[in-house]
Order: structure tokens, then sequence, then C-alpha cells
């Protein structure tokens, strides 16, 4: 098959501009890398990528879809469906937590927010594979050494260590620039795996009738218990990658911290549930220290939260002339972007149809900024992909409001 030349750029820079005239959608020779293909969606530079000699199919899936999530959500389908027809109650009490933190991962993801289809992917993750690779492992482990075994040792190792792979494979997918976006995708595979697991609580709970001291307790008092632990994997990677180290080598602190919380939290839950070896003060006196670490523990991350969310602003406001200078803005397009307080007043003097233009390219020149302030060298694939979307995102807005 003869490959199809590229679609021409018209910035002298060679970066893919955002025209839809440029050509139809399909798999063309990387502008950026030999021997490679790379897909044109129609109107931008994707970050799909081939090797292979095949270039007729466009990739396979969404990307809100991966192969690991078509692969588990059969049974957690499965899973949700039959708590929903059976108990469907739990069911819609396992969404509460979603009211509860959704709220705290969209505060923190508005500096740079990331593509929709990437945090549903994130949650979905969590939902899917991370659910379903622990319900298996840590049944196995039950049925082989105990309960008691599978809560304390075994859910910390493995859940944390399925969501930890959803961070690293939004990694691979170049979603993730910095320390604030492995918290937000912590965030978003520990609140899907949050909502599957509270409603498997939620059903036996039900059936014992303890209903409503545990929706209390997970979903009212502690729905952020989830993303607490998984917080400190995200930010170890994040780390990682803004230093430009391993990061697998650098997520090992945070893995460790996320697994350390998670094992004293369901070692407590274990001694909280009343055994002969175990008096009712013990019992009492471990679940309130244990409750007093993670309120300790709650404070400490949200101080963290805020320091990253002020330091992803301050670097975005910091960076906004030389992108405006790389970029070619226009002054009055700057203008809109030089501290967050403008960006909020320019957003809202716009009418609706215009805003999620707007937030398109507020989003390409905060991931350009994470990207232009890392400490090792720009990698091009990168920019040019997120220069095709400011392009395009600016020829829409520029379509809208006119």
């Amino acid at each position: 098959m003869t490959a199809p030349l590229p679609p021409p750029t018209a910035d002298p820079s060679g970066a893919p501009v955002g025209d839809r005239s440029l050509g139809p959608a399909g798999w063309y020779a990387d502008p950026t890398r030999p021997n490679q293909w790379r897909w044109w969606d129609g109107r931008v530079w994707t970050t799909f990528v081939s090797t292979g000699v095949s270039t007729e199919r466009p990739p396979r899936l969404p990307r809100w879809l991966s192969v690991p999530v078509l692969v588990t959500s059969p049974l957690a389908i499965l899973l949700v469906g039959v708590i929903a027809l059976t108990q469907p109650l739990s069911a819609v009490a396992g969404l509460v937590p979603l009211a509860i933190v959704l709220p705290a991962l969209s505060w923190l993801d508005r500096i740079e927010p990331e593509p929709t289809s990437s945090r549903v992917h994130a949650l979905l993750w969590g939902a899917c594979v991370a659910v379903v690779v622990s319900i298996v492992v840590n049944t196995m482990v039950a049925l082989a050494v105990g309960d008691v075994a599978a809560m304390v040792i075994s859910a910390p190792l493995v859940e944390e260590a399925s969501k930890a792979a959803g961070i690293l494979f939004a990694l691979r997918r170049r979603e993730l620039d910095g320390v604030s976006d492995g918290i937000v995708y912590a965030g978003w595979i520990a609140l899907g795996f949050a909502v599957v697991e509270d409603m498997t609580y939620f059903s036996q709970a039900s059936i014992d009738g303890t209903f409503v001291s545990v929706f209390v307790i997970r979903a009212l008092l502690t729905p952020f218990a989830h993303p607490l632990f998984t917080f400190w994997t995200g930010l170890a990677i994040g780390r990682a990658v803004q230093r430009g180290q391993r990061p697998v080598v650098g997520a090992a602190w945070g893995f460790a911290l996320a697994v350390a919380t998670h094992m004293i939290w369901n070692g407590a839950l274990a001694l909280g549930e009343i055994t002969p070896e175990v008096t009712d003060d013990v019992a009492i006196g471990v679940v309130l220290v244990t409750a007093a670490l993670f309120v300790f523990l709650f404070v400490a991350v949200a101080i963290a939260l805020a320091r990253a969310r002020r330091t992803e602003l301050r670097r975005f406001e910091q960076m906004t002339p030389f992108l405006a200078r790389h970029y070619r803005l226009s002054d009055a397009e700057a203008s809109h972007f030089t501290d967050w307080a403008a960006l909020l007043r320019a957003r809202r003097s716009m009418p609706r149809r215009s805003r999620r233009s707007f937030d398109r390219v507020h989003a390409a020149l905060a991931r350009l900024a994470t990207v232009h302030a890392r400490l090792n060298d720009v990698d091009p694939t990168v920019e040019r992909v997120l220069r095709a979307q400011l392009d395009d995102a600016r020829a829409d807005l520029g379509r809208s409001v006119s």
C-alpha cells in the first residue's frame, strides 16, 4: 500500500494546524518521528501511533475505553447489575460518594483540565479493572488463609497496585504531565473503585441488617478513604514525571504510603468487629485512634492539594506571556489568561456555546505550560499534538463568537 502523505502544515515551525480542510481522517507518516504512523482525526494529530505496516484501520477503541477496561467490564457490569436488581437501595447509596468527592476533584482539575474521555477512562479503570482484579485475588487469599489476612494484607496490596496501574496507564497514554495530573487521575480511579466496592458492602449490610451504620461510615464519614490512600501513589508518580525520573521507581515511596495507610484503616476495621479476643473498650479505642489519625491525614492531604493547585496556578500565570509569544496568541486572547480572575471573567462573559471551545483553549495552554516547565527537554511529539489541539480550539472559539 502506498502511504498517504501527511497533511500540509501552515506554520513555519512545522506544527500541524487545526484546519479541517487539511485532509480526511487516517494514518499518516508521523511528522515528528521516522518509521512511525500517527492518526490524523480530520482536525488534529492525536496520540495514537503505530509502527506496523498496515495503516488502513483506525484506532479500534475510543479514548474513554481500553483493552483492560473492556476485558474486565463484563464482570463489573454483572456485579453492579445483580446488586441493582436485588438491592436497588444499595446501588443508589453507592453513588453518594460521587456527589461528595467529585466537587473536590473538579476544583483541583480546573487549572489544567483533563479531557473528559481521559477522566471517564480513569473512573472505569477503578470500577472495572481494579475491582475485578481485587475481588479475584482477595477471594483466593481469603479461601487460602482467612478473611482477616485478605482484609488487612491482601486487599491493601492488591487494590493499591491495581489502582496504581491505572495511573501508569494514563502516563503511558501521555495524559499525565505533573503532580496535579497524578493526583487527579489517582482520585478518579479511586472514586470508581470506591463506588462499586461500597455497593457490595451496602448490599451485604442490607442482608445483615446493618445498612444504616455501614452507610453512615462509608458514604458520609469516609467517602474520601480510597482517594486518600491512592493520593500518595498519584503524588509520587506525578513528581517523578515532573522531575524526569523513572515513574515506576519514583512511585515506590508513594505506593508504600498508600498501602500502609490502607492497611492501618482495614486493620482498625477488623479490630472494630468485636471478637472474643478483643474487648469492647480495646476495639472502640482502636477505632477512635484510627479515626483521629485519618482526620489528621485528611487535613494533611487537603493542605497538599491546595499547595499543588496554587503551584499549578502560579506556573500557568507565569508561563502565559511565553505561551502567547511562542504560539502567537493575540493580545486580546492572551489577556484572558493573565491571571485566574481574568480567566473566570472572560469565560463568564462568553455565550454558553463558546465556553466549551474556550475551555479547550485553556486546557491546551495549561498542558503546554506544564510541558515547557519540565526540567528535562520538551517532548516534540507531545508539543505538536497539544499545539494542534490549541490551534483547533482557537479556530472553533473564533467561529463561535463571530
